[in-house]
């Protein structure tokens, strides 16, 4: 698939789980970590470690620099129009948080709406519901086709003149769907409305260019990138991060303090509030130069095999029922076998080594439009093989001898 054998550069996938092979098929969750993504995290905690930003010495200046070229690094993997507008944060959802608490309760007014998607993570549903709570606005829905896909002709209707600004996630963490996001992102921007959109599943396995794209908001996690936990991104339009309050206060993002009042600094320090996660950002920088090495045309175009060849699979077991839509869909594949609980299902799993997700993954609205409580979910990245999908397949067989 790749020209070498990059699960090679996974250490955890050499260990054995229940004394199986790791297939690990969870990655829509948290991916693992090469070897030099962990490198990258030690060699910086034992010869540069320093905060960054407040010293004025080697260590402090050397971490200063490695922080700010990560954000460059970032920037040029994301095509970010301007370096200003890439906002280290804790990860998407703290990104989204960020908008809706710094953007949506300021300007977001009363009778306008909030257009987004029943397939939105909680994490870009919740903090939406709380805004038009605030001010009075309403939640709008793009509804879904049977298929799994959005309804743009509905869209075209639903956002309007009334409209303040879209959430839409790129790709759906349980259906797999590739929403048109550049085209809701003219559409909000036709009737004057603001673009957000949620990456999380969408940077990790394909292309993106947010100068083609043109959203005014995208958010996205390092962890689910091959980078570590406690880092994510949230780019904005410098011109509306500036119009923007702060998200939090403290540390590098004030200018200057009175005992009455402050300033703040300029972006994107201005929503970087206290000590940053320094030897995350270094480390995530170091897992978008992996994946850059590897090429994200081709991660998508793995991703794609993969899932194909899972949809097919499993179309030809008996009782399995998958979800989302057959094409235009990132590497994310739900489903239920009948008679056998999704939970039971990856438990069954886990004593064959393989790792799947199974519950409502943080999209409960999803889970009652689809009339279950739960699926099962495995999702793929750049170390899987063709191995591990008839691992799974195998061990689906095994669990309907058991449980049904």
């Amino acid at each position: 698939m790749f020209e070498r054998d990059v699960r090679k550069d996974f250490p955890i996938l050499n260990i054995k789980i229940n004394g199986k092979r790791l297939v690990y098929l969870d990655s829509a969750a948290s991916s693992q970590k090469p070897n030099d993504v962990l490198q990258s995290y030690c060699r910086f905690c034992e010869s540069r470690y320093a905060n960054v930003h407040r010293g004025i010495h080697t260590l402090g200046e050397a971490a200063t620099r490695d922080y700010e070229a990560a954000r460059r690094t970032v920037a040029e993997f994301i095509s970010a129009p301007s370096l200003e507008g890439v906002i280290f944060t804790r990860g998407t959802t703290e990104s989204i948080n960020l908008v809706a608490r710094s953007f949506g309760h300021k300007f977001v007014k009363h009778g306008q709406s909030i257009v987004l998607t029943p397939m939105e993570h909680h994490a870009n549903l919740v903090p939406w519901q709380l805004v038009a709570k605030s001010v009075g606005a309403e939640l709008r829905f793009i509804p879904i086709k049977s298929d799994g896909s959005l309804d743009v002709a509905e869209a075209r209707k639903l956002i309007d003149s009334g409209t303040a600004l879209i959430a839409v996630t790129h790709v759906s963490n349980v259906l797999g769907t590739i929403n048109p996001v550049g085209e809701l992102i003219e559409l909000a921007h036709k009737v004057g409305a603001k673009a957000l959109i949620d990456g999380a599943q969408a940077v990790p396995h394909m292309p993106i260019n947010l100068r083609e794209l043109n959203p005014d908001f995208y958010a996205f996690s390092g962890h689910k990138m091959l980078g570590p936990t406690g880092i994510g991104v949230l780019y904005g339009r410098p011109e509306i991060l500036q119009d923007m309050d702060p998200f939090l206060t403290g540390g590098e993002m004030i200018r200057d303090v009175y005992l009455d009042h402050a300033t703040w600094n300029d972006l994107p320090y201005k929503f970087e509030a206290g000590t940053p996660a320094i030897a995350e950002a270094i480390s995530l920088a170091e897992a978008v130069r992996y994946l850059s090495r590897i090429g994200m045309e081709r991660i998508a175009q793995a991703d794609h095999l993969l899932t194909s060849l899972t949809l097919d699979k499993l179309s030809r077991e008996p009782d399995v029922t998958v979800y989302g839509p057959g094409t235009q869909r990132g590497a994310v594949v739900s489903f239920n076998v009948k008679g056998i609980h999704p939970h039971d299902l990856a438990g069954l799993l886990d004593r064959e080594g393989i790792a799947i997700r199974a519950g409502h993954h943080c999209c409960q609205p999803l889970m009652r439009w689809l009339d279950v409580s739960a699926t099962a979910r495995a999702s793929f990245y750049l170390y899987n093989s063709s191995d591990d999908v008839d691992a799974l397949i195998d061990g689906l067989r095994v669990a309907r001898k058991v449980l049904v």
